[in-house]
This record gives structure tokens, sequence and C-alpha cells, in this order.
């Protein structure tokens, strides 16, 4: 499920458990899709910097090594009423492409009668000029996967063994710690920060704070170090990060997740992050996952929509400690 950051479009139910609604276009790029094959510039991805769920994508794109192959556009700022927009803010005014100014024309290119969510990350095909996918852990898996007959041989997940992101031997384990975590962290801190009544909160802080504390205790096996699944970044990590970067800045306050931080409550967790944030080695593709994290566009993005007065808090200091 793709969900806004900034919940438009998503609902909170009488019992004031906050849903989001299921994403819509669930396309595959693959080399057996009569309709959307993989090829080289066809492909654009929409994302926003502020946003996790399209922040995964942009990292595996990053990790992956995909510039040249598929194409970023950041829509920069998020509008109540039309949602994702080109502001002019961080990137451009409209779109490079197409010259819009809302990713919603987007979506009503693709469909003219849609009334759905609009959301980010979106996968756009420029030839059949229409929406592949919206969903951002299938772009995630479709940037490792998809697109690997244009990289080098050793950046091919065939060819990659061990260090594949999903491994064979441990695609299972991935495939499991994935779907909890996305309940109950991922998603979590969204039915935390957006309950409203006091037993849906109680429950859904209760159940983030328990897995953060799994978590923790997952890190505690050797076999489980210095990454999730061991030596090498799996696609749980990507999954995980793009949470827990988020958590002391933006969580921890706008979303009133504040039981603990994980700078300071939870050493395995934190050390794990800090390694991924500040790794500038081969591994992390020269650094991408600090390269994607932009902690202003992050901390602005949440204040505007928790607080609703646009005002951002000073803290924490520093975003993230050094290594």
């Amino acid at each position: 499920m793709a969900i806004d950051p900034l919940p438009l479009g998503a609902s909170t139910e009488p019992d004031g458990n906050w849903r989001g609604m299921p994403s819509r276009f669930r396309n595959f790029v693959s080399k057996t899709s009569p309709h959307f094959p993989p090829e080289r510039d066809r492909y654009v991805l929409y994302y926003n910097a502020c946003c996790p769920w399209a922040h995964r994508t942009i990292l595996a794109h990053s990790l992956k090594g995909l510039a040249g192959i598929v194409q970023l556009v950041e829509a920069d700022a998020r509008d109540p009423a039309q949602g994702w927009w080109f502001s002019g803010w961080r990137g451009p005014d409209r779109c490079p492409i197409y010259g819009i100014r809302y990713i919603k024309e987007l979506y009503l290119k693709a469909d003219p009668k849609y009334n759905g969510r609009i959301t980010v990350p979106l996968l756009w095909d420029k030839t059949n000029q229409t929406i592949v996918n919206n969903e951002s852990s299938e772009i995630l898996r479709m940037f490792i996967e998809s697109f690997d007959d244009f990289l080098p041989p050793e950046k091919r997940e065939v060819n990659k063994g061990a260090a594949a992101y999903i491994p064979d031997h441990l695609r299972g384990e991935i495939e499991e710690m994935n779907a909890w975590v996305y309940d109950t962290v991922n998603n979590g801190v969204y039915k935390t920060g957006f309950a409203s009544s006091q037993h849906a909160y109680d429950e859904h802080v209760r159940k983030l704070f328990e897995s953060l504390d799994r978590l923790e205790s997952h890190l505690a096996d050797p076999r489980h170090q210095p990454y999730l699944f061991g030596p090498y970044i799996t696609e749980a990590d990507i999954r995980l990060y793009t949470t827990l970067i988020r958590f002391d800045v933006a969580y921890y306050t706008l979303f009133k997740c504040n039981l603990k931080m994980i700078r300071s409550d939870y050493p395995r967790l934190h050390a794990w992050l800090r390694r991924l944030y500040w790794s500038e080695g081969p591994e992390t593709a020269g650094g991408a996952f600090k390269q994607t994290t932009l902690f202003e566009a992050i901390k602005r993005g949440y204040s505007s929509v928790s607080a609703g007065n646009g005002i951002i808090p000073i803290g924490p200091h520093p975003y993230i400690l050094p290594p």
C-alpha cells in the first residue's frame, strides 16, 4: 500500500483508527509484459523527498545505479486540495516532460474518470502515456529486478549471490519481516499519529514500540549484523530505513511517537541507522542513503500537516549523530 505522508484520501474511522486506501495502478515492468517491457529512458518516477514511501523507491534507484535508465522527477510540494505539485521550491516549477503543475493531471491523463488518491511515488510510461504503478513496494521490487539487463553484470541480482537484495536463501525471512514491519512500523507511525481516539492511539503506539523492541532484539543475533540479515544490505533494510531515519526528527514529536527515541533508547537500531546513513562505500553505492535523505524537506513536509501552521520544530540537533 502506498500511503501519503500527508494523507489526503485516507480516512479516520468512527473507532478512531486511521486507514489508508489501497493503490489503484498495479502493473509491472517485466520482460513478459506485453504493455510494459523494460526499456532505457521509457519510464519516469515521480516522487517527493518528504515521503518515506517515495524514498524507498529513489533509494533503490540510487543503489541499483538506474540513473540514465529510469528518469526521476520531483514534485516538491503538496497542496491540501490538489495534492502533489511542482512549486519550484526544490525542483522544477512545472513537470519537465509535460509542462503540467499537478501530479493529479497525470492521474487524469491515465484515466479521465479517476477519482482516487493522488499519491507518490508514481511510475509513468512515456510510450503509452499512462501510469504503470503507484504502489511503492512494487516499484521498489521493479527497480531491484526489472532493469538489470541495462546494468553491468556485477550489478545484476542473478549474479550477486548472497549479496542480492533479496537472496533466495533469505527470501522467506525477508518477506515475513517486511509484512510485520510494514503493518506496525512503516504504517504504524501513521496509525499512531493520525489516531482520533485515545484507544486507537494507545493500541497503535504500543504495537509500534513492541515492534521496535523486536527489531532491537533481532539485531542482537550475530547472524543479523551489521544489517538486518547479516553482512549485506537487503530489501528489508531499505524498507525499514526510510521510516527510522524520520523517527527522531518527525514522528517522535509531530506524530506523538514519543515513548522512546532511536538515538537514546535503541543502541543497536541506532548503530544500524547511522551505518547506513554515513557509509560511502560500495555497499551503499557511494552514499545512497545519505544522498537521498533530505532532512529539511522531511521536517518541512511533516510540520505542514501535523501542526497545521507550517512552523518547523527546531530539533533534534544533529538530525543524525556522527558515525
